[in-house]
């Protein structure tokens, strides 16, 4: 098996020994990931590999059976709620929005975790809901109905409200699930924008090799619930890592727009 080795630099998210599982099902033993700070880091592999498990661990949606996940030096399960709100955004996979609300209530729910006894709506709250909404294009889009929306105007949305948190760290679960690949590429260059043009951490589980390799500046590559390889695009995006991981014969060759590697599949016939 071949595998790249995993910095042991401390970094604001990680996971040491995981061990995760849906009720009887296991997914991985033993798993440990780190994020470095300030990357684009995008998760991939076959499905079924425990990419979004592994997400949902990080995002302390799921609580591994055993080993921790850790945020700023904290057991991330041990923190409260809100703290962990104000220091990482989560978007899942599958967002549902309460029947009859509009695009600028959805994107205010983003300051819930800044909410306190004391401290409730403030002018910086509605100043960060604008600037969330200004960010991912959708200002003009603030009093229509959310369920009116076409999904990528929608994932649009409820990437503004993740922004509205204002957390360093955004975990990003399949952003490009039933989009056309026009709104793909939306979601990803934004994505990248906000990578590079604000420093935040950003963790995004995706399909498409050829996308993890042009946005990802890190590379997290699982198969059967393990990490296989970690490192740049080019360091894991090889043909043979492709054929090992993906069961796919391939050449791989630089993107003529990006210089990153792009796979291109052999022939089966």
């Amino acid at each position: 098996m071949t595998a790249i080795a995993e910095t042991t630099t401390a970094t604001r998210l990680h996971g040491e020994g995981l061990t995760l599982a849906y009720d009887g099902r296991m997914v991985a033993e033993d798993l440990g990931v780190t994020i470095p700070d300030k990357s684009f880091t995008v998760i991939v592999g076959p499905n079924a590999c425990g990419k979004t498990t592994l997400l949902r661990a990080l995002a302390r949606l799921l609580k591994p059976r055993k080993g921790m996940v850790y945020l700023d030096g904290e057991v991330i399960s041990s923190m409260p709620a809100k703290h962990v709100a104000r220091r990482l955004g989560l978007l899942p996979q599958s967002s549902i929005a309460p029947e009859g609300i509009t695009v600028s209530d959805l994107v205010a729910r983003g300051r819930y975790p800044h909410q306190r006894l004391l401290r409730q709506w403030s002018k910086e709250d509605a100043a960060v809901v604008e600037r969330s909404m200004a960010a991912t294009g959708v200002s003009e889009l603030a009093d229509r109905l959310v369920d009116e929306l076409s999904g990528g105007q929608r994932q649009r949305v409820w990437l503004a409200m993740a922004l509205a948190q204002e957390t360093e760290l955004l975990l990003l679960d399949e952003p490009t699930t039933f989009l056309d690949i026009s709104h793909q590429m939306d979601i990803l260059d934004l994505c990248a924008q906000l990578h590079a043009e604000q420093g935040r951490t950003l963790v995004a589980v995706l399909h498409d090799l050829n996308h993890a390799a042009r946005y990802g500046t890190h590379v997290i590559a699982m198969r059967g619930g393990e990490v296989i390889a970690t490192g740049t695009p080019e360091e894991v995006v090889t043909a043979e890592l492709v054929a090992e991981i993906f069961d796919l014969p391939c050449r791989v060759i630089p993107d003529p727009e990006t210089g990153t590697p792009l796979v291109i599949p052999k022939s089966r016939r």
